[in-house]
C-alpha cells in the first residue's frame, strides 16, 4: 500500500535508469512504518522543496516549482441556495526535480484533505494562495504521480474576481489574470498547460456550462443530474470556467463543422439573436485571418450579472450583459492570441491585447463593413490627440504590474496597424503573424520573440519601429507614426465619429471599451 510509481515504464528514456526502484518507495514506507531503517539506495538523490512562484516579473508567487501538471479532473457539488460547493480535485502531475514538498495555488473553500498516489499527505495555508503539501515519502525526479485534494464550504462572491454570483443564485468563474484559485487549486501560471475534465453536480433545473465539449448529462438521483464538459486541449488557470445557472441553449456549427454551444442566463436572453446569430460569421473571418479555429469547439456563455468586462475563457468567452458585436469579435479572436498561444509573462500580455483589439477595431470593419483602415487609425490618433488622451506615457511591453490592462486597448492596435503599414506588404505581414501565432499553438510567446520573427520576414530594420511603439513612453516620432502609405495621408481635422469614452468609464485603465480583456 506504499507509493506507486510504476507509471515510470511510460517515459521510455528513464525506463531503464529508473526499473529498480519501481518497488522502493513502497517497500521504504513499509520498513520505516515497521522501525526498520531506511534502504540504503533510495530512489532520490536530496530531495528539496518545489519553489512557491516562478518569478512572473508582476505576479512572482504565480505558479509554482518542482513538477508539472498533465490533466485536471474536478469533481464539483454545487447548491446555488446556499452557495456551498464540495470539490474533489484530481491532479495527474510529474516531478521535475527529487521533491520533498511542493505548493498549488489555491484559495477556495477549507481543505480536508490531501493524498498523494493514494497516500495522506500533510498539508498547510501559506500566504495569500498557497496551498504547501509534504508527501509521506519525496517524490523522484521525473516521475508521474496523483494529487487528489477534497475540500468543501460556502463559495464567497469575489464579483469578478473568481467565483462570482449569479442573480439567479447560479454563479460563474471569471477573472484575469486569477479566477480558478477561488474554486479549485492548480499550479496557476501560463507556463503549465493541462488537459481539463469537469464533473458538475447540480440540482435538476440547473443547467453547467465549461470549456471544451459536453460528454454527458446524466441523472445522479431523482434530484440532481451530472454534467460533464472536457477540454482536450491544453489550458490555462484563468481561461478555465464553470457557470451554472438556468440557461438557455443555442446550438450552432461554423462553414467547416466546428461545433458552437452558447448558453445565455435569464436576463441575458435578450442577446441571443442579436448576437449569436453573427458567431460564425466571426469565426469564419478569423480563421481567415490566423488559420483554423485551434479548439474542438466554441460558444459563449452570456451572464446576467453587473460584470464589468467580458473574458476569453477558453472555448467558450464569458460575456457581460453590455456585450455587443465588437466584443464578440474582440473575444474569439483571443482563442488564437491568448489562449492557443499564451504569453510568456503578463509583460507580454500585448500579444493578447493588441492582435484582438487590432481584429475588432481595425480588421473588421475593413473587411466586413469596407471602411478605410487608414482612416480608421488617423481618426483615432486625431481623436486621442483632441480629448487629451494619454496612450503613450504606459508602453506596450512591459507596461507594469498593475498597468497590463490598459494602453494594449488604445495604443495596441495602432501599433499593429503602423507595422502592417511598415511592411508595406500585406502579404508578408499577414502571413508572418499567422505563422507566428501557428508555432506557439498550445505553448508560449513573447514580445522579444515576437519582434524577431517578424524582424526576420521584413525586408526593412525595424529596431527604431519596434523601440518606440513597444519601449517608448512618448508618442513614436512620425516616421513611425505615419509609415508607408500613411505619409500621403493628412490626419483629419473634421472628426465624424462618436467621441470615446472617458477615462472614467474604462476601469482599468486608459482603453476604448468598457471592460473588455
Amino acid at each position: 500500500m506504499g507509493i506507486q510509481y510504476s507509471e515510470v515504464r511510460r517515459i521510455s528514456p528513464l525506463a531503464g535508469r529508473h526499473r529498480r526502484y519501481l518497488l522502493a518507495p513502497a517497500i521504504a514506507l513499509a520498513l520505516c512504518l515497521a522501525g526498520v531503517p531506511a534502504l540504503a539506495d533510495p530512489p532520490w538523490g536530496n530531495p528539496t522543496p518545489g519553489s512557491d512562484g516562478l518569478n512572473d516579473p508582476y505576479y512572482p508567487k504565480d505558479g509554482n516549482g518542482g513538477y508539472t501538471i498533465n490533466h485536471y479532473d474536478l469533481a464539483v457539488n454545487y447548491d446555488p441556495p446556499t452557495h456551498n460547493l464540495i470539490g474533489k480535485a484530481t491532479l495527474s502531475a510529474s516531478a521535475t526535480q527529487d521533491l520533498s514538498q511542493f505548493d498549488l495555488d489555491y484559495n477556495g473553500p477549507q481543505v480536508s484533505s490531501v493524498t498523494i498516489n493514494g497516500q495522506a499527505a500533510q498539508f498547510k495555508h501559506a500566504e495569500e494562495h498557497e496551498l504547501v503539501i509534504t508527501p509521506p515519502m519525496p517524490i523522484p525526479n521525473q516521475l508521474p504521480f496523483t494529487i487528489v485534494v477534497d475540500y468543501a464550504g460556502a463559495e464567497p462572491d469575489t464579483a469578478g474576481n473568481g467565483w462570482t454570483y449569479s442573480p439567479s443564485g447560479g454563479a460563474f468563474a471569471a477573472g484575469e489574470p486569477h479566477s480558478a484559485t477561488t474554486w479549485y487549486p492548480l499550479n496557476d501560471t501560463p507556463l503549465d498547460k493541462a488537459t481539463f475534465t469537469v464533473r458538475a453536480t447540480v440540482p435538476n433545473g440547473w443547467d453547467v456550462a465549461s470549456n471544451g465539449i459536453r460528454t454527458s448529462d446524466l441523472p445522479l438521483d431523482t434530484d440532481h443530474h451530472v454534467v460533464t464538459w472536457e477540454e482536450r486541449d491544453p489550458i490555462i488557470g484563468y481561461l478555465s470556467t464553470i457557470a451554472i445557472d438556468k440557461f438557455t441553449r443555442l446550438e450552432q456549427t461554423t462553414s467547416d463543422g466546428t461545433p458552437l454551444e452558447s448558453f445565455f442566463a435569464p436576463g441575458a436572453a435578450q442577446n441571443k439573436q442579436a448576437l449569436e446569430q453573427n458567431l460564425p460569421k466571426v469565426i469564419d473571418f478569423e480563421e481567415q485571418l490566423y488559420g483554423k479555429y485551434p479548439f474542438t469547439s466554441g460558444g459563449g456563455i452570456y451572464v446576467d450579472t453587473n460584470l464589468q468586462f467580458s473574458l476569453e475563457t477558453q472555448t467558450r468567452p464569458t460575456y457581460a450583459p453590455w456585450t455587443d458585436l465588437d466584443t464578440l469579435v474582440h473575444e474569439n479572436a483571443h482563442q488564437w492570441w491568448g489562449d492557443s498561444m499564451s504569453v510568456q509573462t503578463w509583460r507580454d500580455v500585448c500579444l493578447n491585447e493588441c492582435f484582438a483589439s487590432y481584429t475588432a477595431d481595425i480588421l473588421w470593419p475593413e473587411r466586413i463593413d469596407g471602411k478605410d483602415s487608414d482612416k480608421l487609425y488617423l481618426d483615432t490618433l486625431a481623436r486621442y490627440e483632441k480629448q487629451h488622451r494619454d496612450i503613450w506615457s504606459i508602453p506596450l511591453y512591459d507596461p507594469g504590474a498593475g498597468k497590463e490592462f490598459t494602453t494594449v486597448y488604445s495604443r495596441g492596435p495602432l501599433f499593429l496597424h503602423a507595422l502592417r503599414r511598415t511592411i508595406a506588404n500585406d502579404d508578408v505581414f499577414f502571413t508572418a503573424i499567422r505563422d507566428f501565432n501557428e508555432n506557439h499553438r498550445n505553448a508560449n510567446a513573447s514580445i522579444p520573440e515576437f519582434r524577431d520573427f517578424i524582424q526576420s520576414r521584413a525586408s526593412q530594420d525595424l529596431t527604431g519601429f519596434f523601440d518606440a511603439w513597444l519601449n517608448g513612453t512618448t508618442k513614436p516620432a512620425d516616421q513611425y507614426l505615419y509609415p508607408g502609405s500613411l505619409h500621403n495621408h493628412a490626419a483629419p481635422q473634421e472628426l465624424n465619429a462618436q467621441p470615446l469614452p472617458d477615462q472614467a468609464d474604462w476601469p482599468y485603465g486608459v482603453g476604448d471599451r468598457k471592460g473588455q480583456r
